[in-house]
């Protein structure tokens, strides 16, 4: 029997939350920026598997087990950025199925540990930090090619309803409860969008005056589990329409206040909180009685090997990597990617190369340029820059793009590129994966 007063359970599956069964809510004090609004942080690390994708999970799977898609022994494939994964390896184990996920390497070493862990068997593969939809050779293309195995099933929480039920049943009703029906605003980072599609359509539902406002993240983004506005394009759970208002936040912004959050407030919250959080500073009026719910979907446990690439300080000078050195440098290319002047996005950097034939360079590993390249560009591996340059143009006004796998080595191929007195060079936001996803040309060795 399971008692919530109690904190008794006949299994672990009877800590999964509903609105008898909540995951807190705590108001925030210290880093706020208001004096009228009150911010209340969700905590989903509270889920019996520490993240708010449990939800997802335990709906994904007991819906499958509904429609008779998954049943005794099903062996089940899923593509994912984590937390969906490392609920849906738990609950298998509980149940007695079992787990593949195809994932990006870019992924934090530590989620793709402890899915290992787990148990969940685990695929690492080129992809975005997210998974890419359109990428052939991603995460999601992968699942797929295995789901079309008879034994196996893939539960799809990119396209599958049952994603934003699971939020319509819990979520919303939850945050409902708790504020006794007075929440004025709801925010949550976009990334499957079955949070803020479920939770937030139940809520308009209670009272059409709430406000779901969403957070994501910059093109060429570092922080797990959320998508940027070129990706979301792609999601099918992404609803705009539904939703008043979206804002775009910066990587650095994002992890410098999960660091105040930890320090200032004493609440773990990992880099996706964090983003969440500044998108409501953003969208929010400081006025009397605003009442805010903002997601934090994880604790900052599994990010040690984000945070420390942008908060200098975090790792001894004498370790690899954390070099004052290295953190300047880190520091350096993040204002390059803030920098518009120094950036393009992936389609008017298409509309340039078909215009006027800009010299492309590609810093990747030769292995990933000779598997697909935009025609004309010349390959100078980052690791190899300052050897041979006679490749580059002579006119050091000459037009130049920089161009990497996801767009984040690219910014670093524009410091190296100013540095030797290049005026007019920028790195395009997405990289190669995003240019392949939008079916532009390449060429292969």
């Amino acid at each position: 029997m399971n008692d919530h007063a109690l904190r008794i359970y006949d299994s672990i599956l009877g800590l999964l939350c509903n609105a008898d069964n909540p995951t807190p809510l705590v108001r925030l004090n210290r880093v706020l920026p208001f004096r009228d609004t009150q911010v209340y942080a969700k905590l989903e690390w509270y889920n019996p598997f520490g993240a708010v994708k449990d939800r997802v999970a335990a709906n994904l799977i007991a819906d499958g087990e509904k429609r008779e898609t998954v049943h005794a022994g099903q062996k089940l494939v899923e593509p994912t950025s984590g937390n969906t994964g490392m609920g849906l390896a738990m609950i298998a184990n509980a149940k007695g199925y079992s787990l593949t996920t195809p994932l990006s390497s870019e992924i934090p070493l530590e989620k793709r540990t402890m899915l290992r862990f787990f148990g969940a068997e685990v695929l690492e593969l080129e992809d975005t930090l997210c998974p890419a939809p359109g990428a052939p050779e991603g995460a999601i293309a992968k699942a797929m090619e295995i789901a079309d195995r008879p034994e196996f099933h893939m539960l799809n929480q990119y396209a599958n309803e049952a994603n934003p039920e699971a939020h319509y049943k819990t979520t919303g009703p939850e945050i409902w409860r708790q504020t006794q029906g007075r929440v004025t605003h709801f925010v949550a980072g976009l990334g499957t969008c079955g949070t803020i599609t479920g939770t937030g359509r139940f809520l308009k539902e209670q009272s059409s005056a709430v406000q779901v406002l969403g957070a994501h993240p910059a093109e060429g983004h570092d922080i797990p589990g959320v998508r940027s506005l070129r990706q979301l394009q792609q999601t099918q759970l992404f609803r705009p329409d539904e939703y008043d208002q979206l804002a775009e936040v910066q990587n650095q912004a994002a992890f410098e206040l999960s660091l105040r959050l930890n320090r200032e407030e004493s609440i773990t919250a990992g880099p996706s909180s964090a983003m969440a959080l500044a998108g409501a500073f953003e969208m929010v009026p400081d006025e009397p009685g605003n009442i805010v719910v903002v997601i934090f979907p994880d604790s900052s446990f599994k990010y040690a090997s984000s945070v420390v690439k942008y908060l200098p300080g975090l790792v001894a000078a004498n370790s690899a990597g954390g070099t004052s050195r290295n953190a300047l440098l880190d520091r350096m290319v993040e204002n390059v990617r803030a920098n518009g002047d120094l950036i393009i996005d992936v389609d008017a950097a298409h509309d340039a190369w078909q215009e006027h034939r800009p010299f492309v360079l590609d810093v990747r590993p030769t292995d990933q340029y000779q598997e697909a390249h935009i025609p004309g560009a010349i390959n100078m591996p980052l690791e190899e820059l300052g050897g041979d340059l006679s490749a580059l143009p002579g006119d050091l006004g000459a037009p130049i793009l920089s161009v990497c796998q996801r767009g984040n080595a690219s910014l670093s191929g524009v410091l190296f590129l100013k540095s030797l007195g290049y005026r007019n060079v920028r790195s395009m936001t997405g990289g190669t994966l995003a240019w392949r996803e939008k079916g532009f040309a390449t060429d292969s060795e």
